[in-house]
């Protein structure tokens, strides 16, 4: 365990792999690009959730069989490559069709979101196990604080490359570039996890024999685990920053002059929130502070949406998306490290697939959210959200660190 080679591959693979899906960030490029085919804000909120949320269907499928691998990596390949390559299509799709066929551009991109994000249903399940067997649970709070200070690294410069293309090359062709370059970027963090030496589980359980059975048994589980119920609760009501997210930068664009500079430099800001952010979170997370993690991040998360309400600057929208920054990394980091401790070993398949089932449904606020918008106004929108934030802020005082890991 906690081998420097690991912990470096780790890195790179969240280093790179930011580089590439920042290009098409769910809460400023994705919107401006739906819109400019003339997408309404209810399909922008739902391509955001596709992006975000397009894996919650298969995840227990993929635990179903997962629980019986003794070994995640060579799964874990084959998901990659798909990824690369959905990613890769959806700029092709965008430079063939364009403002020509925009309809057609925005199934393709449609297409291309839900397959990237499907995938990562199956990715997800595999790359938790394989980091729950290369690292300790201290160790694997700082090796994931050091990841996503990286990824943030590597969001500063896609918010760089993102502004240079932007202004360089006029609409569509500008969105078909940031896909086509960044799946290239992107293959080298899929290269860089891929060649992990991954351990061989003695722990497996038997699998069921049928998903029907797996489901019914999964269900006594949740049933079952109180301080479970109260977790997966918690991070899903803490995705409620979700509804207003993806508008923001719409208001924005309403209230002030959105250049191609301006959209670089709120993703830049976005970014530096999450990579200064780390270092407080790998200090709690390593203390074994995990809900204290969770606390202040969602507290985060409120200020950044009360913010919303009264944001008429582009410096006001660059707090709100450096706040939204820090709070995502600090919700990822206590999520995944609090299942891992809770999750007895050869069960962790199980827990991980119920537990990003369910807070993933999270990601389909967007959808309410376009859905409020396009009957209603900013302020409803963004006080819905500040009403479910606060839901979650006051259930994590519920949340328990759980049993010491196997």
């Amino acid at each position: 365990m906690d081998k420097f080679s690991s912990h470096l591959k780790n890195i790179l693979h969240g280093f790179f792999l930011a580089i590439g899906t920042t290009i098409a960030e769910p809460s400023t490029i994705l919107p401006l690009i739906v819109n400019y085919f003339g997408g309404s804000s209810m399909l922008v909120g739902f391509f955001a959730a596709l992006l975000r949320g397009g894996a919650v269907i298969v995840q227990l499928f993929a635990a179903f069989h997962a629980q019986s691998y003794k070994r995640m990596m060579p799964y874990l390949r084959r998901i990659f490559f798909v990824r690369f390559l959905s990613w890769f299509l959806i700029g092709v799709s965008i430079l063939l069709f364009g403002e020509n066929y925009p309809n057609l551009t925005l199934a393709s991109i449609g297409f291309g979101l839900f397959l990237f994000s499907f995938s990562a249903g199956f990715a997800a399940i595999y790359f938790r196990e394989i980091m729950a067997k290369i690292f300790s649970h201290k160790f694997r709070g700082k090796t994931m604080a050091y990841r996503q200070f990286f990824s943030a690294v590597g969001g500063l410069i896609s918010g760089a490359l993102a502004a240079w293309i932007l202004e360089s090359f006029e609409a569509p062709q500008s969105y078909g570039y940031l896909f086509v370059i960044s799946s290239f970027i992107m293959a080298l963090g899929y290269i860089a996890f891929a060649l992990v030496d991954e351990p061989e589980k003695e722990e497996v359980s038997k699998k069921e024999s049928s998903f029907k059975k797996f489901l019914q048994n999964s269900l006594s589980i949740l049933k079952a685990d109180k301080n479970f119920q109260t977790q997966v609760t918690t991070f899903f009501l803490a995705y409620g920053y979700l509804i207003a997210l993806p508008f923001i930068i719409l208001d924005a664009q309403q209230k002030i002059n959105l250049d191609g500079v301006a959209i670089g430099s709120l993703i830049t800001t976005q970014m530096v929130g999450a990579m200064l952010s780390n270092f407080l979170w790998g200090n709690l997370s390593g203390n074994g502070r995990n809900i204290a993690v969770a606390k202040v991040a969602i507290s985060l998360q409120i200020v950044a949406i009360l913010l919303a309400f009264v944001a008429s600057s582009l410096y006001a929208y660059m707090l709100i998306f450096f706040l939204v920054g820090a709070s995502m990394d600090g919700n990822r980091i206590a999520s995944s490290n609090l299942i891992l401790k809770l999750a007895p070993a050869d069960k962790r398949p199980v827990y991980i697939a119920l537990q990003m089932n369910i807070v993933s449904l999270g990601m389909f606020f967007s959808i309410i959210g376009g859905v409020v918008l396009h009957y209603t106004n900013y302020t409803l929108l963004y006080s819905l959200a500040t009403g479910v934030l606060f839901a979650a802020f006051f259930l994590s005082f519920r949340l328990t660190e759980g049993k010491t890991e196997a």
